[in-house]
């Protein structure tokens, strides 16, 4: 079984993880919720393996050594690279927690960042301070249990004047951003050619580009929201016959781009 992954805070736990004293045989000790954690929930014992990260690349593989301290040994530690086509998602604000399934299950997908919105039709309201922190516990909670060291960045929560910006900066950069919705004309097999297009140029120039998928609410978006969007240069289609709840649609979609951009290889 793959180690277990803790996520720590370097400006709040006292572990000097950026620093020039991190090394391997270095001994350190776990900050109390990781202790907790690993001993109390996850029940390691001395020699079991474990992995810490700093949520934003750093994977530092250990071992216990005293569970009962809760200090630890480095065997090997890195930096991991962010890649060059990185996957978003614009997800409307849904009622019953579909919006934090949808979310939770993009973050172990690998999705890189995640913006909020407050659709024409999101029933759901933004609670700032409330909402952000909620969804912020799901990304880390998801990031730990998939094993990435790279936790998505939380935007800003927008309306839809907010996503024509968005599609608008993505047009002037060679971005792509995809609109999901049932009643499109295009299919998704119509759009992976423009996919295929902008993970070449990644590939060939080494330049960071977004694919950006847009998903609404359940009672899914209005004619004026995608009429304005594709008005500003977003790509507009169905995913297939079946129609898709928001907790569903976004992680499939961002199923298959891991797929075509080959972090599914």
């Amino acid at each position: 079984m793959t180690e277990p992954l803790f996520l720590l805070d370097p400006d709040h736990d006292d572990v000097p993880v950026n620093s020039d004293e991190i090394h391997a045989g270095w001994t350190l000790t776990l900050p109390p919720h990781i202790r907790r954690h690993a001993v109390q929930a996850m029940r390691l014992k001395a020699g079991d393996a474990l992995t810490l990260s700093d949520g934003k690349g750093l994977r530092l593989r250990a071992t216990m050594v005293d569970p009962e301290r809760g200090t630890a040994e480095v065997v090997e530690f890195g930096r991991e690279p962010q890649p060059v086509v990185r996957l978003n998602l614009i997800q409307a604000l849904a009622k019953n927690g579909h919006d934090e399934q949808a979310i939770d299950m993009a973050t172990q997908i690998g999705v890189d960042t995640v913006i909020p919105w407050q659709a024409d039709r999101s029933i759901a309201k933004w609670k700032a301070g409330r909402t952000d922190r909620k969804w912020r516990q799901v990304l880390e909670a998801a990031t730990e249990q998939s094993r990435r060291c790279w936790t998505p960045e939380l935007g800003d929560c927008v309306s839809s004047k907010g996503i024509v910006a968005i599609c608008r900066r993505a047009c002037v950069h060679g971005e792509l951003v995809i609109v999901l919705h049932q009643d499109a004309t295009r299919s998704w097999h119509d759009i992976e050619e423009s996919i295929a297009a902008l993970s070449d140029r990644c590939l060939n120039d080494g330049r960071t580009r977004a694919i950006t998928v847009v998903v609404g609410p359940e009672g899914g978006i209005s004619e004026a929201e995608v009429d304005a969007f594709v008005g500003a240069g977003a790509e507009c289609c169905v995913l297939g016959t079946n129609i898709l709840r928001a907790s569903a649609a976004g992680p499939v979609a961002l199923a298959l781009l891991s797929r075509a951009v080959g972090r599914y290889a």
